[in-house]
């Protein structure tokens, strides 16, 4: 079911990017992306509490607190910086560049979560990072 999900926040980031393109047009890509923010706020705590998880708040220990706190701050900064890049160029060409975060993703499961790593993650991982940086590298179609 895994690779449903995974499938699925794919073609949503595909679409995501797509649409914020157009909506950053003719607004500053931070206003663009705050914009974003309250409704990704507000979507999320609707989903918690619809689902009746809003309890599980109690139960989070303080060590994923902090994990969480860090990777919401670290969130927020890789969608400023998204956001800016697909305002100044390309969205084919800055998305494509964002997706080499696999390749860093990969690193960090082998060497912080100790995952292993067989010849099809890393000959995939290579051919991902190379094909989006052909892709960011290309010459502009003067659009």
């Amino acid at each position: 079911m895994w690779f449903v999900f995974s499938l699925l926040a794919a073609l949503s980031a595909a679409v995501v990017v797509t649409l914020s393109k157009v909506g950053i047009r003719n607004v500053d890509s931070t206003v663009g992306f705050a914009i974003q923010s309250v409704l990704i706020l507000l979507v999320s705590w609707g989903i918690v509490i619809g689902q009746g998880n809003l309890s599980q708040l109690s139960r989070i220990d303080r060590r994923s607190w902090i994990f969480l706190i860090i990777a919401g701050v670290i969130t927020c900064l890789s969608s400023v910086f998204s956001f800016r890049a697909l305002k100044l160029g390309d969205a084919s060409r800055a998305g494509s560049l964002d997706k080499v975060s696999l390749v860093f993703i990969i690193i960090l499961a082998a060497v912080f979560l100790k995952e292993k790593l067989n010849w099809q993650v890393i000959v995939g991982g290579l051919m991902m990072g190379a094909g989006a940086i052909v892709i960011a590298l290309a010459r502009d179609t003067g659009n």
